[in-house]
């Protein structure tokens, strides 16, 4: 099973307020130009959550950062 992140554990080493990220992460996922991979990893009413190394959670760091 691949190692997972989740959006809480973010937050807490970015030292960021989890609905803050939250907002900023379904604004970023609504532009799927954008931001592709994070909008493809997105699913509607399921944790923020992605596997560790991935694109999606790179674009979510950089989104947060």
């Amino acid at each position: 099973m691949p190692d997972i992140i989740t959006l809480k554990a973010l937050c807490e080493e970015l030292k960021i307020d989890p609905r803050e990220a939250r907002e900023k992460l379904r604004a970023a996922a609504g532009d799927a130009k954008a931001n592709p991979e994070l909008a493809k990893a997105r699913k509607p009413r399921t944790p923020w959550q992605w596997v560790m190394g991935s694109a999606a959670e790179k674009a979510a760091r950089s989104i947060l950062s």
